[in-house]
């Protein structure tokens, strides 16, 4: 017996270790017992190696049922204990059992000790996730740190976020974008202002000054100055744009309204001609967003401005030397300085951000000018210096007292060509023989005559020689002081600029004009200076100017004391009534329409109230001929495009003919002109003067946008072909060509229709809203409790 269970030890297989991830295959257990038997009763002596490796051998980790069947017992589906192996042997069979079952168990441990080591690993992965967002988040908290109470400045990323007082967010800025150092600290006690401002400076870079101070009507301002502490950074701020809408600035290239549909590199902030240059010919350093907040930057921050496209939506600031409009540097370091106000809504805030009590100083006669130009078209006779003679003057009056009837007076402009030469400031009396007796005339006939001037002196003008040797003029750059800067302008193709900042200038230029003015009796001059561009690139005036801009407004200031003013081509301040403001010339098409309404609401809520639109039809580029009743020929606008251009200017502060409406020889125009001419007087004219009076109280302008009578709805942002006479006349001009209708939106109250006289509810759109030729929609606010 004991042989015979040596045997049976002898014949027991250890199988080699299997993979353990694998599941032991138990078919290959049985089967190779089953082949220690055979051995064993065969005397067969062969070496389990020489068979194939069971390692080899994969199955599925699913047992099948043959793993589970007795070899040989396939069919008779016997399961019972005389059936099984432990019944041949039960010792034998015991022992290999245990055997087999040994590697399934470890494998089990081993599992079960694997997911335990997972779960911990997981866990402490999580804790660690937890502590390091925790970390961050606390870590942001306390770098975003409160200060005014409104402010939140993470020191770090330099992220600016301001609230109002419901906690909403109203700007969002990134600030000194051109540091490339995080390391803050606060300023050394010698750079502290002691003025309850914060000091912080990155070192060797950059130093802000953060300050708090409020205005009447809870408008909360905050002031941010930034100096450069090394030639290399330019301080820079951006403000995101996203989700709100912005205005001001200026007339943009792109005539954006509002300003985030446009987009342009930096460039720097002085006027221009839009053709050419980003910005246009008025601008003033304040942007106002529809969240209630409002930027104004300092008038010495060398500032150049962009809109941002990418990665997202941005305005941005920036401050720059450069060699032509910031050449004379204010301080060693630049410097970025400006203001964010907030208010509780958009029209409140931009209402008390406004220039208010325009009357101080303001005569009786001033108020008189401005309301003849409110009330008085403005007459432009032709530009071309040749054909601007006497003649052309009396003439050009005669007809417009015989073609249109109700329109017998108002200002005639004549432009620079009543000299021979730009800069003689004496008449030329070739062209103009006996032009006393000729204004005498006009006098008669109830017309105000405007000369043109210009701040140039023609190197053909018998002036240009007395005006270097007495140094009047802006001399060259890098040269001696007799060396005259030189620029062009228009026709001018060589010529100097009057210095103004220098004591002799004024008064020698001064005495010419009113010579000139005493001795015609004309009213007034009107002041065309170009824009910076106009100034020569190296100029140098006898005392530094901020920037080529300054030049006007101590031009405009240093003039109107001593001669009437009628209006200006260019300003970056509003200057003093009663003095205009001219809009940029427009191309005589269908897209320069379109630009109109844009462009004089932004110069209205920049404070430029009182403003002159360019004249009906476009001013434009010869492109057709078309033959008049006398023989002569002369380019005159679209039909259909200089009717539209009527209607809508019939709406606006002044009327501006460059043709006359009888030029055509069309009746229906000549008709048309007079019906318009009937409704300005009655409906428009009133409304015009008394939103004027406001104006000169409030400084709100007279040409509205639609969020100026309700800054809560926000339809009345985007609508950029409507405007509206202070609160009472919405006008919603035709702009395309051939169109017959268009679509409306009336903010909120009652209103009544100028077509066919029904009411109509606001806070809604008009869908195709019918107007034919010879009709302009407009509508007239109704009292609120007003029945239907």
């Amino acid at each position: 017996k004991e042989s015979e269970e040596l045997k049976d030890k002898e014949n027991i297989v250890i199988l080699p270790r299997r993979n353990s991830i694998s599941l032991p295959n138990l078919q290959d257990f049985i089967e190779v017992g089953q082949d220690a038997k055979y051995a064993d009763d065969e005397n067969d002596k062969s070496d389990i190696s020489s068979r194939e490796n069971p390692r080899n051998v994969r199955r599925k980790s699913v047992l099948s049922p043959k793993m589970l069947t007795i070899p040989g017992d396939e069919e008779s589906g016997s399961t019972s204990p005389a059936n099984s192996v432990t019944s041949i042997n039960s010792l034998a069979s015991l022992l290999r059992e245990k055997i087999q079952s040994l590697p399934q168990s470890l494998r089990k441990k081993k599992s079960t000790e694997y997911k335990t080591k997972i779960f911990v690993v997981l866990l402490l992965i999580a804790i660690i996730v937890l502590i390091v967002t925790a970390y961050f988040l606390y870590s942001q908290k306390i770098l975003a740190k409160a200060y005014f109470e409104k402010i939140k400045f993470n020191k770090l990323k330099r992220h600016m976020r301001i609230y109002n007082n419901l906690g909403n967010e109203l700007l969002f800025a990134k600030l000194g974008t051109t540091i490339r150092y995080e390391k803050v600290l606060p300023c050394l006690p010698t750079n502290k202002r002691h003025d309850g401002s914060i000091c912080l400076e990155w070192m060797h870079r950059a130093r802000l000054y953060l300050d708090y101070y409020e205005l009447e009507g809870q408008v909360k301002c905050y002031n941010l100055k930034w100096i450069s502490l090394s030639p290399d950074v330019s301080p820079t701020d951006c403000f995101d744009m996203a989700n709100s809408h912005w205005y001001g600035g200026g007339q943009t290239a792109e005539f954006a309204w509002p300003l985030e549909k446009g987009g342009h590199n930096f460039q720097p902030f002085i006027t221009g001609k839009v053709e050419q240059n980003e910005w246009g010919n008025v601008l003033k350093r304040y942007f106002i967003s529809s969240k209630g907040a409002a930027l104004i930057v300092d008038d010495e921050t060398p500032l150049y401005v962009s809109i941002r496209n990418s990665p997202k939506k941005e305005l941005c600031f920036k401050a720059q030397n450069d060699d032509f409009a910031f050449v004379n540097r204010r301080s060693d370091m630049v410097q970025l300085n400006y203001s964010i106000c907030t208010g509780s809504n958009m029209s409140k805030l931009h209402s008390h951000l406004s220039e208010h009590s325009l009357w101080d100083g303001l005569k009786k006669e001033d108020g008189n000018i401005i309301d003849s130009l409110l009330t008085e078209p403005v007459w432009e006779i032709t530009s071309d210096k040749e054909k601007l003679t006497e003649e052309t003057i009396y003439n050009f009056t005669d007809d417009i007292t015989n073609s249109v009837g109700v329109l017998k007076q108002g200002h005639v402009l004549i432009n620079e060509f009543w000299q021979n030469h730009i800069g003689d400031f004496e008449l030329d009396t070739n062209r103009f023989p006996t032009l006393e007796k000729t204004m005498e005339m006009l006098k008669r006939r109830g017309f105000r005559v405007v000369f043109t001037i210009q701040p140039f002196i023609s190197t053909e003008s018998f002036n240009f020689a007395e005006a270097v040797k007495k140094e009047l003029v802006i001399s060259e750059r890098f040269t001696n002081r007799r060396i005259p800067a030189l620029t062009r302008y228009k026709t001018l193709q060589s010529g100097a600029v009057l210095d103004i900042t220098n004591n002799r200038s004024i008064p020698w230029l001064v005495e010419k004009l009113k010579k000139v003015m005493d001795k015609y009796k004309f009213d007034a001059y009107y002041l065309d200076m170009g824009t910076a561009y106009t100034m020569p690139y190296y100029y140098e005036c006898e005392k530094p100017l901020v920037n080529p801009d300054s030049y006007k407004t101590l031009f405009i200031n240093s003039i109107q004391g001593s001669v009437p003013i009628f209006g200006v081509s260019s300003a970056i301040e509003r200057p003093k009534p009663p003095v205009f403001v001219v809009l940029p010339q427009f191309e005589s098409s269908w897209e320069g329409l379109r630009r109109v309404i844009p462009t004089i609401l932004t110069y209205g809520i920049l404070g430029y109230p009182f403003l002159i639109p360019g004249a009906v039809g476009g001013d434009y580029d010869p492109l057709d001929a078309v033959f008049l009743n006398n023989g002569t020929t002369k380019v005159l606008p679209d039909q259909e495009l200089y009717i539209r251009w009527l209607q809508m200017a019939a709406f606006l502060p002044v009327v501006r003919y460059h043709h006359l409406p009888s030029t055509y020889g069309e009746q229906n125009i000549s008709d048309m002109a007079k019906s318009l001419a009937i409704t300005r007087q009655n409906k428009v004219t009133p409304k015009l003067k008394k939103f004027a009076r406001v104006s000169l109280n409030l400084g709100l302008p007279i040409i509205r946008p639609l969020w100026m009578l309700d800054s809560e709805d926000p339809q009345c942002h985007v609508v950029t072909d409507e405007f509206s006479i202070g609160d009472e006349i919405i006008v919603a001009p035709i702009l395309y060509s051939g169109s017959r209708q268009r679509e409306i939106y009336l903010p909120g109250g009652v209103w009544k229709d100028g077509i066919d006289g029904s009411l109509r509810k606001g806070s809604r759109w008009i869908h195709d809203y019918r107007v034919e030729e010879n009709e302009v929609a407009y509508f007239e606010r109704m009292p609120d409790d007003t029945r239907f």
